[in-house]
């Protein structure tokens, strides 16, 4: 059997069975970057872009992506996130914005891919809303930075 917990006894994919889990409280963080040249950054920042608001937008539509999750990710679990943050920082020196996510609940299932998803889709709608005036933006650096709770513990990115 393989250490995969998405396949069953016969190798095929499910979704896993959560029945017997304790129900304790998780958190996951995640981020993602999006480079971008410089003038598309001082047109957000200084809220000139023309469709508004981009960075306020792209919050939105993290928070709502980490609520979507189990449609968007096939097994995942349908999930009662009890606080979802989305953080969007400008970076001048380097032309980006960093964005940092955080979900919490009380379950009996992670929150990692809902913290993963809310963080790719706000990369990916800034892109959308600024790829008019740069398409040649890059979306990178999408990891998991740490989970909390569950069977696994506590886990920090960089840490053995």
């Amino acid at each position: 059997m393989s250490k995969l917990t998405h396949l069953d006894e016969k190798g095929e994919a499910r979704m896993v069975d959560v029945t017997d889990k304790d129900v304790t409280e998780r958190e996951a963080r995640a981020e993602a970057t999006i480079r971008m040249a410089p003038e598309t950054l001082k047109m957000i920042i200084e809220g000139e872009h023309p469709k508004g608001d981009v960075l306020a937008v792209a919050r939105i539509a993290g928070i709502m992506a980490a609520k979507k999750t189990h449609e968007l990710i096939p097994l995942c679990h349908s999930l009662n996130l009890t606080s979802v943050k989305v953080e969007l920082n400008p970076g001048e020196d380097d032309a980006s914005v960093h964005i940092l996510t955080r979900c919490k609940l009380s379950g009996q299932t992670g929150v990692e891919m809902e913290a993963l998803t809310a963080a790719s889709v706000a990369a990916l709608t800034l892109y959308d809303m600024c790829k008019a005036v740069d398409r040649g933006m890059v979306v990178d650096n999408v990891r998991l930075l740490e989970k909390k709770g569950g069977r696994s513990g506590h886990w920090v990115a960089g840490q053995a």
